[in-house]
């Protein structure tokens, strides 16, 4: 996520991107930590369909890419999702609620990094939930104050990061395909039905959230009507491919007890199972760096988030502040509340509020593209697919949710978070004094 973060902060004068470095940031937004965290879990929910389930979130994904393919290249900004609302609703309170709810999915992510690094730390020290805790606070702690002190390392050290996570991840697909397992478990007979399916493949949507990043560095684009039609749809399609390949790995290698009993930590068990005592280190050191990039990357550009939120007049003036010319106000921010999430909400409910505020805020952002349709030059009909198929995939988590006793609560988190978004913003615009504009900083005196 290297050239992610950086064209967030708006690059070096002249800096220009091809379609490698695109593809790239895409690719590395969206295999980040999450892979490492969900994967028990969904297969937990959808059993032998669980490379399905990473197909049919994929999908969705992919109807979405393809709207902010076609709302970068009318509307190429560093603003990226903040822009394509602003341009397509207007500076109203809806518009603000959404970039509220953004920027609050975005913390959750967090917590499902952080949740991942703890998880997988405390398998390789051998310690239990309260070394998981730790562990998870101490990465965010110390990763908010890395990115505070030296931003400059940030950069430097995701492109070595997101290499040897990639290149582990490869080589454990390649094992867990090639080698001797139990395909019998990836059979039509252990699937669930179609609804817990649709439903447990949204519960992971966030796994796929990372390709709006390239909207971000749409200014930086050497040839972009060469260049983002492949970052958006073929790096969709390439992590589409690498999710189902990790899922069908772990089944073939670990049962359905053990994949329950290791749930929070499953790609290194079943690397264990596979590759032995070396595999299962390898992996743990793949889901460290991965989590820690993501995280890293997350932080710094949480506030260059709330920054340009601020630049539009959606958040208060305090976020456009610097220290050591960095916005720290919205790092900060960002770091307090997920330490909140990673010690007092299940993962369970992490990962089904995180994919709940992304499919919400992607629904909004095809919905966008419908309105624009004339501008962007899009279909209308793949806008309104892609807002159809967030809007199922919502209506499927949410049904899910409350069909089981254990997680109905959730539901109430979830109303919460879009009611914590829109109260804020009504709050904000009725005490702030602050105009709302389209980019260029205006004040009521």
């Amino acid at each position: 996520m290297a050239e992610a973060v950086q064209a967030s902060a708006g690059g070096k004068a002249g800096d220009r991107l091809g379609t490698g470095a695109l593809l790239s940031i895409g690719i590395g937004g969206m295999i980040g930590g999450g892979i490492f965290a969900v994967t028990g879990l969904t297969i937990e929910l959808t059993r032998g369909a669980a490379p399905l389930a990473f197909a049919a979130s994929g999908v969705v994904a992919l109807l979405t890419a393809w709207s902010y393919l076609k709302l970068t290249l009318r509307y190429p900004s560093a603003g990226g999702t903040v822009e394509f609302l602003n341009r397509a609703f207007g500076p109203g309170v809806f518009t603000g609620a959404l970039n509220i709810l953004l920027c609050l999915s975005y913390v959750i992510l967090l917590a499902v990094y952080a949740y991942a690094f703890g998880s997988y730390g405390a398998e390789l020290f051998g310690g239990g939930e309260t070394t998981r805790q730790i562990l998870a606070s101490a990465v965010l702690i110390v990763l908010a104050v890395l990115n505070f002190l030296g931003p400059h390392l940030v950069i430097r050290s995701e492109n070595s990061l997101n290499v040897l996570k990639l290149i582990l991840l490869a080589g454990f697909i390649a094992a867990g395909l090639l080698m001797p397992g139990e395909p019998a478990r990836l059979a039509p007979v252990q699937w669930v039905a179609p609804l817990p399916l649709l439903a447990g493949a949204m519960v992971i949507f966030l796994n796929y959230e990372g390709f709006e990043l390239i909207a971000n560095a749409a200014p930086q684009a050497a040839d972009p009507r060469r260049s983002m039609p492949i970052a958006y749809l073929g790096g969709v399609a390439i992590v589409l491919l690498v999710y189902m390949g990790i899922a069908a790995a772990v089944l073939l290698h670990l049962g359905f007890g053990a994949i329950a009993a290791h749930r929070d930590n499953v790609l290194s068990a079943a690397a264990q199972q596979m590759l032995g005592h070396g595999g299962a280190v390898a992996i743990v050191v793949a889901a460290l760096a991965a989590t820690a990039s993501a995280i890293n990357a997350t932080f710094y550009s949480s506030g260059r988030l709330t920054y340009l939120i601020a630049k539009y007049g959606e958040l208060p003036e305090a976020f456009e502040h610097d220290i050591r010319n960095q916005p720290v106000e919205g790092l900060a921010l960002f770091a307090v509340l997920a330490l909140l999430l990673v010690n007092g909400v299940p993962l369970s409910a992490i990962a089904a509020l995180g994919s709940a505020g992304f499919l919400l805020v992607f629904a909004a952002v095809n919905l966008a593209n419908l309105r624009l349709a004339r501008e962007t030059g899009a279909r209308p009909a793949l806008a309104a697919a892609g807002l159809v198929a967030c809007v199922l995939a919502l209506a499927a988590l949410c049904i899910q949710v409350l069909s089981d006793a254990h997680t109905r609560w959730q539901i109430g988190g979830l109303a919460a978070l879009i009611g914590f978004s829109l109260v804020t913003e009504l709050i904000y615009r009725r005490f702030s004094g602050r105009s709302i504009h389209m980019g260029r900083r205006t004040e009521n005196r």
